[in-house]
């Protein structure tokens, strides 16, 4: 199962645009920082993820305010074929 739930802030956003098969895509930075237990230790963490949204989902990301808490909801994939970084794909947002 890829299943991914992330809160976080909206850093960047770029321009709505359209893939060669005319489906709206927002790509995004998304900005996370948290404190979680590991081995009955606290951890401070924070991290940038690449992210987008396709289809309904890019209209809401493009409008959403930067800067806000979101909860996100999607799955990872590599960015292309040939590439080992991963996209957090978007399904599904809502405000915190």
């Amino acid at each position: 199962m890829n299943q991914f739930q992330l809160i976080a802030t909206i850093a960047e956003r770029d321009v709505l645009r359209f893939t060669p098969a005319g489906v709206p895509i927002v790509g995004a930075i998304l900005m996370h920082d948290s404190q979680q237990v590991e081995a009955g230790v606290a951890r401070q963490v924070a991290f940038e993820i690449p992210a987008l949204g396709a289809g309904e989902i890019s209209g809401r990301l493009e409008s959403a305010e930067l800067g806000a808490a979101y909860r996100f909801e999607g799955f990872l994939a590599r960015k292309n074929r040939n590439s080992k970084a991963l996209v957090f794909h978007i399904i599904d947002f809502s405000a915190v």
